[in-house]
């Protein structure tokens, strides 16, 4: 017997499940990656097995291994000039359609993906949307060579950098780089502070995204909420 899932993992499997019902046959789907994107997954498998023809592009190692073991077949993302639909998670959204991703160390590939997606959709716990951006720390992916200078450059924008680490090494990425964790507060003008960070050099992809994404589905309780500009 499955065990119950707590309510949070359930607003997100309900997400996951309106979500992959926009796929169709056919299509190039962009997996994401982390503990929403998971459910995703899982239901794109069930359909998989049920017959429906579609190809994946993971957005981590952990998502590939994953799909995978659910008979999923995948693309690399040179192999494809555009993705149909790209459904993946986030760690804060505004009803402006704006995130802040990585969590789970994988931004730089979602970026990527998300650039050569049609229909980026995001889904989402009830407890990632809110009103400004910011109070999770925007990830951000650098080149072991430069994180010193990156660190730097962050503190000329008021922000605060801290490099993630695991097992009391720093975190390495599936592209063989660092995270830092910025911590700006919240931020007012996130498209501009994109920009900023964008012309850093050493740095590879940061977790805001924006003008990206193109829907957002919430779970809330038992019901689902859409968001589209």
């Amino acid at each position: 017997m499955d065990t119950p899932l707590n309510p949070k993992d359930r607003e997100k499997q309900l997400a996951a499940i309106e979500a992959v019902k926009l796929i169709n046959n056919n299509d190039i789907v962009g997996l994401g990656t982390g503990s929403t994107a998971f459910f995703a997954i899982q239901e794109i498998g069930k359909l998989v097995k049920n017959g429906l023809q579609i190809k994946g592009v993971p957005t981590s190692e952990k998502t590939a291994s994953l799909a995978t073991s659910l008979g999923i077949e995948l693309l690399d993302t040179n192999d494809v000039e555009s993705i149909d639909i790209t459904i993946d998670g986030a760690d804060e959204f505004t009803e402006s359609l704006n995130l802040i991703k990585g969590g789970g160390g994988a931004l730089f590939r979602e970026k990527i993906v998300a650039s050569l997606t049609k229909k980026e959709i995001i889904i989402a716990d009830a407890a990632k949307k809110v009103d400004k951006l910011g109070a999770f720390k925007v990830p951000v992916e650098v080149a072991p060579i430069a994180l010193n200078y990156v660190l730097k450059q962050l503190e000329k924008l008021n922000g605060t950098g801290i490099l993630r680490s695991q097992g009391g090494k720093p975190f390495v990425t599936d592209n063989h780089n660092y995270i830092v964790d910025a911590d700006f507060g919240l931020i007012e003008d996130p498209a501009s502070l994109s920009a900023q960070l964008n012309l850093i050099e050493g740095i590879l992809a940061h977790g805001l995204f924006i003008g990206l994404t193109y829907m957002v589905i919430m779970g809330e309780g038992n019901e689902s909420h859409q968001f589209v500009l």
